[in-house]
């Protein structure tokens, strides 16, 4: 498939070290996820085209009031998918992704938003579209979701990251539900990232136009390299952030890390954003541990 050597070996290290270091800080690392739970939330709604900014979703999830009058159905949106991310978290070590457990996950997220299409596929005559892209027909999803999770359980040659990018772009193109499956498939990557023992990623809204673009790439070209390197980065930004909290280290944002250090403020930022050094971001910042230039990464 796609992934590069010199990525997974970059995962490969990274893992070792997480693994090392997460040893008796599991009340850490579920700090780090309670912590990131709202700029989930909001990222993977932003995509879907929610107007409700990170501070309005903190706000929701909080259970604080709004400064602006917000549709009941953003409301809802951000409730629901927090609660399937927290549900998904608690869950997945227990078994592997089932169409049940797919199924059960889409009730819960589209509860009291549409409840007469929560919890199962598309119907006869339930058409859906996205941009250009017709989804196939409803009498075909139940059959094509089976051989996808059938497809991905029995793979044993190709390279997790390829293998869930892959799943991804197949879900999104069958799209088996009327509503909520953008939202669903991101689900999804971490409850196969968490059944590998790796933490959450986050699919950001900033890169909604490539993530947009690698699904046509896949349905004109069946290559998945977009997605594959979408996933692959993400999960070594997730890593990079946990490694230096497990670590102890203190954690800069980016821009101050450059004034100290007298360094190109575009230069480390393109550096980021090929985590190229171990930089992450927490609420749209950048930040960094106690990384020295030029060190090997």
């Amino acid at each position: 498939m796609t992934t590069t050597i010199p990525i997974k070996n970059k995962i490969k290290v990274l893992k070792t070290e997480y693994d090392r270091l997460r040893i008796g800080k599991e009340s850490l690392l579920k700090i780090i996820d309670e912590s990131e739970l709202s700029e989930s939330v909001f990222n993977s709604n932003a995509i879907e085209n929610s107007t409700l900014t990170l501070k309005e979703t903190e706000r929701i999830l909080l259970e604080l009031e709004l400064s602006r009058n917000v549709s009941v159905r953003e409301v809802f949106e951000a409730k629901n998918l927090a609660r399937v991310m927290e549900y998904t978290k608690n869950k997945a070590g227990d078994s592997d992704l089932t169409p049940e457990m797919i199924l059960l996950l889409h009730k819960m997220l589209m509860e009291n938003i549409d409840d007469t299409i929560a919890g199962r596929f598309r119907a006869k005559e339930e058409y859906v579209r996205v941009g250009s892209h017709i989804a196939p027909a409803p009498e075909h999803v139940e059959r094509m979701m089976d051989a996808i999770m059938l497809e991905y359980s029995a793979d044993y040659e190709n390279y997790f990251v390829d293998k869930i990018a892959k799943f991804h772009l197949d879900f999104e193109t069958i799209h088996p539900f009327c509503d909520g499956n953008g939202r669903m498939g991101r689900v999804i990557i971490n409850y196969q990232l968490a059944r590998l023992n790796f933490p959450n990623i986050i699919i950001r809204d900033k890169e909604k136009r490539i993530y947009y673009q690698s699904f046509g790439e896949y349905r004109d070209t069946k290559i998945i390299n977009t997605m594959g390197k979408i996933v692959a980065l993400a999960l070594i930004e997730s890593l990079h952030k946990r490694t230096a909290y497990l670590r102890g280290d203190a954690i800069v944002p980016v821009a101050d890390f450059v004034k100290v250090n007298k360094n190109s403020i575009n230069h480390f930022l393109n550096a980021a954003r090929r985590q190229t050094i171990p930089a992450f971001r927490e609420k749209g910042v950048w930040k960094i541990g106690n990384y020295q230039p030029g060190e090997s990464l």
